[in-house]
Parts: C-alpha cells; structure tokens; sequence
C-alpha cells in the first residue's frame, strides 16, 4: 500500500509541475509575440476626446480620492494642451477648496501625474 501512494504522489507532482511549465511557455510566447507587435494605434491617439479623458481621470481618482469625493467634483472639465489631456473637477460655486487633477497622454493614454489641489 505504501508503494502506491508514493507513486501517486510521484504522479500528482509530476502533473503539477508540467501545468506550471506550460503555462510558463505559453506566458513566455505570448509576451514575445506582443513585443515584436507594434499594435495598434488610432490616428487620433489612444485618448481622442474630452469625454474619453474624463472616464480615465475618473478612473484613477476613484481608488485614490473615493468615488463619493470625486462625484461630489462634477461636472469634470478636459482641456487638450501640447497632446496632453488636463482633466480637473470643479468647485460649486461659492465653495472654497480643491479638485482633483488628472494629466493624460492623449498619444498613449499613459497617466503623466495626478494631484489634488487644496
């Protein structure tokens, strides 16, 4: 009997370490197929309005800030600088403080900084 639990557990391991040396293959393909991939990329660049802007701020500022400080932040405002994307929140009128900020590539989408004024 204790012959054969040895050759199960011989099994057993064998079977798992074959799974993770597949999957470490398979990982290891799919990386360098996607490093000799240009992708894609829209002529208009990855963020190519205020409104997509708006929904990747939003996004970021959610787990940072929480979602009910940065509703209270509406409407959200985009503007488009030197292919840069300037996304900030407002202030109520006659209320005093800060918004969060948000700087995104409008190329590439990528998030340049993130701040929240005071």
């Amino acid at each position: 009997m204790p012959m054969k639990k040895s050759y199960i557990l011989l099994m057993l391991a064998a079977l798992v370490a074959s799974t993770f040396a597949f999957a470490d293959t398979a990982a290891s393909r799919a990386f360098k197929e996607s490093a000799n991939t240009s992708g894609f990329q829209p002529k208009e660049g990855m963020v190519p309005d205020g409104a997509t802007a708006i929904s990747i701020a939003v996004a970021v500022w959610n787990p940072i800030y929480g979602e009910k400080e940065i509703a209270s932040e509406k409407p959200y405002n985009a503007t488009l600088k030197n292919e840069l994307w300037t996304v900030t929140g407002s202030v109520p009128g006659g209320w005093v403080g800060g918004v969060a900020t948000a700087v995104i590539s409008k190329k590439d989408g990528r998030i340049i900084k993130v701040y929240h004024t005071k």
